[in-house]
């Protein structure tokens, strides 16, 4: 049984089918076998292959991807959690994204999947006391993928973010599991207060290209807010929300808003 157990926990068929993908890729587009070696097929598990990624992407004369390396392995050792967290975003991009035909896509070309993964590491290192290094993670972040998310925000699993640029994300937001964002979404605040003041978004929530969540209010589970709308007030859950300011305009259209994606007010 020991035996069993053991085997049932190496099964991770997200990596396995990255591999598999990196592999053909490699068949087809010879060009980026170096590319793809050295962050997918060179690594033994997704863990390490998002180390060596991510470290790369944040690297400067400041701080070598050999130093940030070992920064994200040990926050990957202490917290099993962001690596499930990990496969959860690469599993929702893949199922949410029209533009994602591959697992692997995430892990080499989308800055949302990165950035969040990133982010992930910052947000260890503020738990753990580290806040001058999380702070040097949310500055590389949004200087190399234009997305400035506080390292002190919670943000839940199975998160995608399309396009992501222009992306904020303030201190005391908090982001439930399976939300989905467009580029130039403001999770922000209303002013100087410097308490709990930015928004608490729901699971299931689709938040639409351009929107501004604004305070410290709630945004319901699978409620819907349009493209171009300014939130100031509470959104009560499946409602879609839309305008400035934001008003509700009629139910969310389904179950689940941030996985069916569909932005047309009138569902």
């Amino acid at each position: 049984m020991a035996k069993t157990q053991t085997t049932l926990k190496t099964v991770d068929p997200v990596w396995t089918r990255i591999v598999e993908e990196a592999e053909r890729a490699v068949v087809d587009e010879p060009l980026l076998g170096g590319l793809v070696h050295s962050s997918i097929l060179h690594h033994a598990s997704l863990e390490r292959a998002l180390s060596y990624r991510i470290a790369l992407k944040l690297a400067s004369g400041e701080m070598s991807d050999q130093l940030l390396r070992e920064i994200i392995d040990d926050a990957h050792a202490a917290a099993p959690d962001l690596g499930a967290a990990a496969r959860a975003d690469i599993v929702a991009v893949y199922e949410r994204d029209p533009a994602c035909h591959r697992l692997m896509q995430p892990m080499l070309y989308f800055k949302g999947f990165q950035a969040l993964q990133a982010y992930r590491v910052g947000h260890w290192l503020w738990q753990d006391g580290r806040h001058d290094m999380a702070y040097f993670f949310q500055a590389r972040v949004s200087e190399v993928f234009g997305i400035d998310i506080h390292p002190a925000a919670k943000i839940g699993r199975g998160i995608m973010i399309d396009h992501a640029h222009s992306i904020v994300i303030g201190e005391t937001a908090v982001v439930g599991d399976n939300v989905s964002m467009l580029h130039s979404v403001t999770l922000g605040g209303t002013g100087k207060e410097e308490e709990d003041r930015h928004p608490k978004i729901g699971c299931g929530v689709l938040i639409g290209a351009g929107a501004k969540v604004l305070g410290n209010i709630k945004v319901g589970d699978c409620s819907r807010i349009a493209a171009g709308s300014v939130v100031l007030s509470d959104v009560p859950p499946k409602k879609t929300v839309a305008g400035v300011p934001a008003r509700v305009v009629g139910e969310a259209g389904c179950s689940q808003p941030s996985v069916s994606m569909d932005q047309i007010l009138g569902g």
